[in-house]
């Protein structure tokens, strides 16, 4: 284990971190920053390959250091004044990592017998990616696709809000023509949610291979998938407004699917 004092705003690690807070910064270098013992811990878990450590001194010692499992890494030790200018989050725990990205292509995911998957169409908001892949950790979904992306798949928010199940749940991006090959190819029944012409969720049989589709909440489900769906379903809504958050009818459903399983 060896520790380097990092003091200049102008070191060019303390550089890195600032650029991997944008897109173009992470795509550029390939790389993503995990804040918090919890997530890093989960990267680490998950075969995330790190790339570098950032401590506050105030906040964690080198007999904290001792227990961390990345016995052969350099952790680079800044103040707290530099470390508030690189964190994110305000509870970091004193703690920041920068790990290499990686993409599951779908060809590369590894199916159960009776597969469920979340697909998600053009997703907008990153705390609605993060709370999904919560959801999907919890009930044990095969994998969340996304298709057509909007936001990066790394973006500190996901990672935040996913409460590190981004690192635990496998997640390909592709398109949609490409993901409903895939479907068809492993003949996965797909449900596409939406009001017009649909069946009511809990009166459809989930207990075969199972794929749930999703759209945002500005424009819906696209036609394509509509079209292409086994079958159309809707949550009941018996109020004002007519659609649900995208991460609460993905829990809906989810749940539905393994009641049904169960």
């Amino acid at each position: 284990m060896k520790i380097e004092h990092i003091t200049s705003p102008n070191n060019s690690k303390v550089k890195l971190i600032r650029e991997l807070y944008i897109p173009k910064g992470r795509k550029k270098h390939g790389l993503f920053i995990a804040e918090g013992i919890k997530e890093i811990s989960m990267a680490h878990m998950s075969g995330f390959n790190l790339h570098s450590i950032f401590i506050n001194e105030n906040f964690i010692h080198k007999k904290d250091i001792e227990q961390f499992p990345f016995k052969n890494s350099v952790f680079y030790q800044l103040d707290t004044k530099l470390f508030s200018k690189i964190s994110y989050r305000e509870d970091t725990e004193g703690i920041i990592a920068i790990f290499e990205s990686k993409y599951t292509p779908l060809n590369q995911l590894k199916l159960s017998s009776n597969p469920f998957l979340i697909i998600l169409e053009a997703i907008e908001k990153p705390g609605n990616l993060g709370a999904i892949l919560r959801t999907a950790d919890a009930v044990k979904a095969d994998a969340v696709i996304v298709c057509n992306p909007v936001i990066d798949l790394y973006n500190p928010n996901v990672i935040r809000s996913s409460l590190g199940c981004i690192f635990t749940v496998p997640v390909a991006i592709s398109t949609n023509e490409e993901t409903l090959i895939f479907l068809k190819t492993q003949k996965i029944n797909i449900f596409a949610t939406a009001l017009q012409n649909s069946s009511l969720y809990y009166e459809v049989n989930f207990k075969e291979p199972t794929a749930l589709v999703f759209g945002t909440e500005a424009h819906g489900l696209s036609q394509f998938w509509r079209k292409e769906a086994t079958a159309i379903i809707r949550i009941p809504m018996l109020g004002k407004i007519d659609s649900l958050n995208v991460s609460n009818s993905v829990a809906v459903l989810c749940y539905e699917v393994l009641r049904q399983r169960r």
